[in-house]
């Protein structure tokens, strides 16, 4: 054998350090630790707690901190047939995450993780660009190859359990060791911007994954609970005809910039000129949707469904229980589960050439053969009455310019491009504006359809959107941010009521009442026991004080 050639199975030369499995996790967690967190060091420069020697202090502990807690965690796993897997998990995670975080301002934790598991090839298609592509490309394939590729030498697996021990306790004390170091900037840090820890990647989704999979241990996910079952509909008025009430669930609306709610834009002239009532401090259940809709549709409130033990039937069971003929209009990625056990139907993957266009549907959609549809229901229940929720696919980002028909883009020039940086503000908010427009549009024609069938029905319709959005303020993007740190844009919701003067009179509401209550502050806890209060639909499962009508109903 000739100097400086390798003995089979045995690197050499400066970087035979790599080949060995402490070696190549040392140097992907630096890479992780750095690289990967680059939105972690610009919110900590942003927050001044990077200044001068401390910060840079501070930093550096950082880093051996993340740094530790990634070999930590990949000690456990760097065995012969596990290592490069998880290696390349982590890798391509880390670059996945840093692109949204630095691009969308977004944190991850387990409730923005159940909405990425839940998001469906369109919605995917929307978030798709060639920056994404690009911090995917370097970020993430290209060290998953190089780890995939480089030959490691593992040794026998009592020598393997030693250096993985040892690696771990290792980590373990530079962990605890940089966190003494820091203790008293990153506790102050920690507590007043409780977001940052959720900037730490991919350490982030490993925590979030692990809070989704301890969930089974924390929830039966297995039993669903009865509700409802002894609900009953109130008599009705002499003359009267059955109710048809029509639940228009809303997709990322901002409160503020529904011009009826006192925004400066004329966003919503097909709704100024109906007496339609709108409550301008509303407040929603979550932050996303996989969040907020379940938590709509569930007597138990936002506190209450974040810790249920079980899940339980929804608002659509309990009018099923009563009687009533119940329907889901679907425009979006499904309804979380809340429409599994009613009539459902989803219309974003109809071929309507008039309102479809590149694998999407407008919402108008939902209101096409909706007379048919509604006719196909039991007669039995229809003749007590009528549910049907139209979901929205409403003002869902980051493409809002493909959520509306060209014909009503009424606030030009707009943002076309999901990469929202890229836009202007004043383009952006156009683009966003303009699915509110459209929004209007939808509810005046859904009232104008509310009104041709009242020889047949007492109509009234509610909207309410699940979910705000941030349209740059504070360099915010989108929305998802857990609860407790998200701005108000992201949890103020539009909540606009429209009344036939049949219906109202058949729940003896007063609408001037209702006008008066404008500022009066309603949130999704309420919309459970609203709905069922709309409807006279008696149950135990009813509250009264949670009902926003019920204040201005008249008694008998």
């Amino acid at each position: 054998m000739t100097a400086g050639t390798a003995a089979p199975g045995r690197a050499s030369g400066p970087m035979r350090w790599l080949h060995r499995p402490l070696g190549l996790m040392l140097a992907a967690s630096l890479w992780m630790a750095t690289l990967g967190n680059l939105a972690l060091w610009r919110e900590l420069a942003a927050l001044g707690v990077l200044r001068g020697a401390p910060g840079l202090g501070f930093g550096l502990a950082m880093v051996l901190m993340v740094t530790a807690g990634l070999m930590l965690l990949q000690s456990l796993l760097a065995w012969r047939w596990t290592l490069k897997p998880v290696l390349i998990v982590l890798l391509l995670a880390t670059a996945a995450g840093a692109h949204f975080m630095l691009v969308y301002r977004i944190v991850i934790d387990a409730s923005m993780l159940t909405n990425v598991l839940q998001t469906d090839v369109r919605e995917a298609g929307d978030l798709f660009n060639l920056r994404l592509l690009a911090t995917l490309l370097v970020g993430g394939v290209l060290p998953a190859l190089l780890v995939w590729r480089l030959p490691l030498q593992h040794g026998r697996w009592t020598r393997r359990l030693g250096h993985n021990l040892l690696a771990a306790v290792l980590s373990l004390a530079v962990l605890v060791v940089a966190l003494l170091a820091s203790f008293q900037v990153m506790s102050s840090t920690m507590r007043n911007h409780k977001h940052v820890r959720y900037l730490i990647n991919p350490l982030n989704s490993v925590y979030a994954l692990g809070d989704m999979a301890s969930q089974p241990f924390r929830r039966d996910e297995r039993t669903l609970l009865p509700l409802g079952q002894d609900a009953t509909l109130g008599p009705a008025p002499a003359g009267a005809r059955p109710p048809l009430l029509l639940l228009v669930l809303g997709e990322t609306g901002r409160a503020g910039n529904f011009a009826l709610n006192g925004y400066g834009r004329p966003t919503t002239p097909e709704l100024a000129r109906l007496p339609v009532i709108s409550w301008r401090n509303a407040w929603s259940c979550g932050t996303n949707t996989a969040a907020s809709v379940p938590c709509m549709f569930s007597h138990l409130g936002r506190e209450g469904f974040d810790s249920r033990k079980q899940n339980h039937e929804t608002l659509l069971d309990v009018a099923q229980h009563a009687g009533l003929a119940v329907l889901w209009l679907d425009n979006q990625a499904g309804c979380k589960g809340v429409c599994d056990r009613v009539p459902n139907a989803s219309t974003s993957d109809l071929k309507d050439p008039a309102l479809c266009q590149d694998g999407e549907c407008w919402d108008e959609i939902l209101l096409k053969g909706l007379d048919e549809r509604i006719a196909a229901l039991p007669a039995e229940r229809r003749a007590r009455g009528v549910l049907v929720v139209m979901h929205q696919m409403g003002s869902h980002g980051p493409a809002y310019y493909k959520r509306v028909p060209p014909q009503y883009k009424r606030f030009l020039p707009e943002c076309t491009t999901n990469v929202l940086q890229d836009c202007d503000q004043a383009q952006l908010v156009n683009a966003y504006d303009n699915t509110i427009a459209y929004t209007d549009h939808l509810l005046g024609a859904a009232v104008g359809w509310l009104q041709q069938r009242a020889a047949a029905n007492d109509t009234a319709m509610l909207y309410v959107a699940d979910h705000g959005e941030s349209l740059g303020e504070g360099n915010l993007y989108l929305h998802g941010l857990p609860y407790a740190l998200a701005p108000d844009v992201q949890k103020r919701v539009p909540w606009i009521t429209w009344l036939s003067p049949a219906f109202a009179q058949r729940r003896g509401l007063d609408p001037a009442c209702l006008q008066a209550r404008a500022d009066a502050e309603v949130t999704h806890d309420h919309y459970f026991h609203s709905v069922l209060g709309l409807l006279d639909v008696r149950s135990s499962v009813y509250q009264a004080r949670l009902d926003a009508y019920a204040a201005c109903r008249r008694p008998g």
